[in-house]
């Protein structure tokens, strides 16, 4: 979406201020499967103030790898190993939630890491797979390369703000992480067909629909435990005695 919006830019003359507003407006829609799987990563991580370090770390690796991703755009896109590589590696991140035991609640819950280094990496690695999708915006606007890059930064700024919410909302409601992992499932074999044949690529207003819909599903059913208990806390022992 963001590559052909962009073809109009030079015929339409918008200011660079508004140019830029639209670039982070698009990229925040479009970053909520992005965040919703950064999110799924750092929840594996049992302690909340560890998960919100593993995010700020994780999108700082991120933002430096986005930047040079798009700085060096016009030699990615020679090379189809790099879309595969991260089309293989956001399938495997669905076929690894889908197949993991299921937890006392009866869903299936991303990947358990036992310190904060090894979230790290799969946080930035994640986002460097998201990213690849959206590589032909640099290329689209390769004269106003600052442009993107101001959008990125902001965008990882929004990306970072969006992961914490739906750390949250992960606990919330039922089917939400199943509904992010079905979408990183589609932007996954979006890439892979981009690789094979760039015609039978479906149209990026399709994916957007159905991302939308599978949005309106995971956020369908809250969690009863959750309501019961809206902190989240474990009840104290001490508590239920008296």
């Amino acid at each position: 979406m963001l590559d052909r919006f962009l073809d109009f830019y030079p015929n339409i003359g918008l200011e660079a201020g508004f140019l830029l507003l639209v670039l982070v407006a698009l990229e925040s829609v479009l970053s909520a499967d992005n965040a919703i799987a950064l999110a799924s990563i750092a929840q594996g991580l049992s302690d909340r103030k560890v998960q919100r370090q593993a995010l700020n770390i994780g999108l700082i690796a991120a933002f430096v790898l986005r930047m040079t991703l798009i700085l060096t755009a016009t030699w990615v896109i020679q090379f189809w190993q790099f879309e595969l590589v991260g089309a293989l590696y956001l399938l495997w991140l669905v076929f690894k939630y889908f197949t993991s035991d299921q937890g006392d609640d009866g869903e299936h819950h991303g990947p358990r890491f036992n310190s904060l280094w090894q979230a790290i990496p799969m946080i930035a690695m994640t986002d460097l797979a998201f990213s690849l999708d959206s590589v032909t915006t640099a290329i689209a606007v390769s004269e106003e390369t600052w442009l993107v890059l101001t959008g990125a930064t902001i965008g990882i700024i929004t990306l970072r703000f969006m992961a914490g919410l739906f750390i949250r909302w992960l606990d919330e409601y039922v089917h939400l992480e199943d509904a992010g992992y079905l979408t990183v499932g589609f932007v996954g074999l979006r890439l892979l067909l981009r690789v094979i044949d760039p015609e039978i690529v479906p149209p990026e207003w399709l994916l957007i629909s159905i991302v939308a819909v599978l949005f309106i599903w995971g956020f369908s059913e809250h969690n009863p435990q959750r309501e019961s208990n809206p902190t989240g806390e474990i009840p104290d022992a001490s508590d239920s005695e008296a």
